[in-house]
Order: structure tokens, then sequence, then C-alpha cells
């Protein structure tokens, strides 16, 4: 009788545990532009993400939708996380045009050359100087690449003379004018367009920095690289705040923990890693690798004077400090940059 009743009650305490509701569990959707070999997605995004469902003990999980996806257009990163249709993306400022003119002054030539300076310095200026242009969003981190080069397919660039008439793609506004202004002719294109407009003859070559030239196979049609640490362009990392708000506590905390200060201080190495596996790829390839001169350096930066003055002057009908942000930028970047 006692065994009739102990197996009563193991099969009452079996029946509770199946009906009993399983713990809560988030799914958040993610996107971002780059392919899946992008060091973006594979040192950054995907641990990123774990450390937050580690951090959470499994109660968040995340879907990763890289570029080539359908949430994984360069030019929706931003407009997908405010309309909720993801919950967070790492982005472009520049792609599209004219949506961040404060945080896209640090496009102007000659900033920095430096990506983990860059990163520090946007991240610090963004609560008192760049936060209006993030409204709806919570923003995880923001970033910048290592000073970029020129590639080229056919032609070999040493000089400013040597730019002259060649189709560029470039990747905004700022690098779009100081190109024009080196007597080019920048072409906008989404980087996954790059390699087929080379291919064709197009476009001549892009700006980049070393890192896309290798996840998106542009060795294949390059063979010439200007290391000419011209310019930079920043990313953003953010999450829809209505989202963000929503979540308990515990998870907004591992989010932040993963995030902010934490994550900003590792672009420096990373784009340093990414970088060099760009440049060793070209040089095992036999292409003809060249440093702008200090000499050339300091004719493009006199060149480019009046471009910069100009594009300041034009960012100061959107953003009436646009100049202080320009030389809070600088002196923050020079403080890093020692």
């Amino acid at each position: 009788m006692k065994s009739l009743t102990k197996l009563a009650a193991l099969a009452a305490t079996a029946l509770c545990a199946a009906t009993m509701p399983a713990a809560a569990q988030t799914t958040l959707k993610l996107s971002h532009y780059l392919p899946p070999v992008h060091g973006i997605h594979t040192d950054f995004i995907v641990p990123w993400t774990e450390q937050v469902t580690q951090c959470t003990g499994g109660a968040v999980k995340f879907e990763i939708f890289p570029g080539g996806t359908q949430l994984g257009n360069i030019a929706k990163q931003q407009e997908q996380v405010l309309a909720g249709v993801v919950d967070i993306a790492h982005g472009l400022h520049g792609t599209p045009r004219g949506r961040f003119p404060r945080t896209s002054l640090i496009e102007l030539p000659f900033m920095t050359k430096d990506a983990g300076a860059a990163s520090k310095t946007l991240w610090e200026m963004y609560p008192e100087y760049l936060a209006p242009e993030y409204k709806g969003l919570k923003v995880l981190a923001l970033h910048a690449h290592n000073g970029g080069l020129i590639h080229t397919s056919n032609k070999k660039v040493e000089k400013m003379e040597d730019l002259k008439g060649l189709r560029l793609r470039t990747p905004s506004p700022a690098v779009s004018e100081m190109l024009t202004a080196l007597g080019a002719t920048p072409q906008g294109l989404p980087p996954g367009e790059v390699y087929e407009n080379i291919q064709k003859n197009v476009i001549d070559g892009t700006v980049f920095p070393w890192d896309p030239v290798k996840s998106y196979g542009l060795n294949e049609v390059l063979k010439y690289h200007l290391e000419a640490g011209t310019y930079t362009v920043p990313f953003f990392f953010v999450m829809n705040q209505r989202k963000y708000d929503s979540l308990p506590e515990n998870v907004r905390k591992c989010i932040d923990q993963a995030s902010g200060d934490a994550l900003v201080a590792k672009f420096g190495a990373w784009w340093n890693k990414w970088d060099e596996a760009g440049r060793k790829e070209a040089e095992q390839a036999g292409h003809t690798i060249i440093k702008l001169s200090d000499e050339e350096r300091e004719r493009w930066r006199k060149a480019l004077q009046p471009t910069i003055d100009a594009y300041i002057k034009q960012t100061s009908a959107q953003v009436e400090n646009a100049q202080q942000i320009v030389d809070e930028m600088r002196k923050r970047l020079a403080q890093k940059e020692k």
C-alpha cells in the first residue's frame, strides 16, 4: 500500500512539473551589414551575444542577421531598430547620408588614423555632444576604423595628381568631398557592390581600411594600395530604447556590462588585427603597397583645408556647435594618440 502511495505521489509531482510553465526566455533580433566572415561578426557580434546569454543564465538568446540576409541591408540598420523590426543593429553612420551630422564630423580629413583613439573619443563625447542624434535608441557602443587607404585596380597612386579622374567608391559625404577636392570622382556604393563594379571597370578603386579588402575578397580585383591614412568613418551599435526598457532589470544589467566602456575599449586591438590580415593577403598576392610620404601628406593637407572649412560651415546649418565639436574631437584625439 505504501508503495502505491509513493508511486501516486511521484506521478503527481511529474504531472505538476510537466504542466508548469517554462522559465521565460527572450529572443532578441540583431542585424548588421557585414559578411559572416568579417571580424565584426566573428570577434565582436557573436561573442557579445554569447556573453549576454551566459550572463542572463540563458534567459536571453539572439537571432543574428548578417549582411546578405533579409535584414542585412546596410542602409536600413538604424530604421529597423527604431521601427522594432530588429532589436539591436550595427551600422555605418554615413549610409544613408545626413542622419548623424555631429558624429560624422570625425570623418573630416586628417582627424585621426587610430581606431582605438577614435572609438574612445566618440564614446566619451556621446553624452554631451552627440546624444541628440540617437533619440529612440539605447546606444551600446560607437567606434571607428583605422585610417583608410586608397585601393586601385590598374593605376598606381602616389601623389595627388594620380587621383585625377579616378572613379572611387566612397563611404560618406565628408570622404566624397575629400576625394573631389583631390581630383577623383567619388561613387557612392554599398561595400558589397564594390567587387563587381571594379571587376566590370565601372569604378577604378575604393577607399577602405585594410580589413574589408579581405572580407569582401577585393584583393582579387585590386593591385595597388596607398596607405594614406587620411580619414576614418564611424559605426554605431544600438538597441531599440523601448525594447531595452521593457526587459527585466537583470537582463538590462547584463547588456550594460557587455557594452559601453568595456566594449569600446576593444575596438583598437580588433581593427589592428583585422587590418593586418587584409594587408598580409595583399602582400602574399604580390600587390604594390605605397605609403604616402610626409611631403605629399602636407600637400594634401593644404589642398583639403578649404574643403574642411566648407564642410564644417555646411554642418553648422544643422548643428549650431559644429566647430566646437570638431575642436573637442581634435583635442581628445591628440591626447589619446600621444
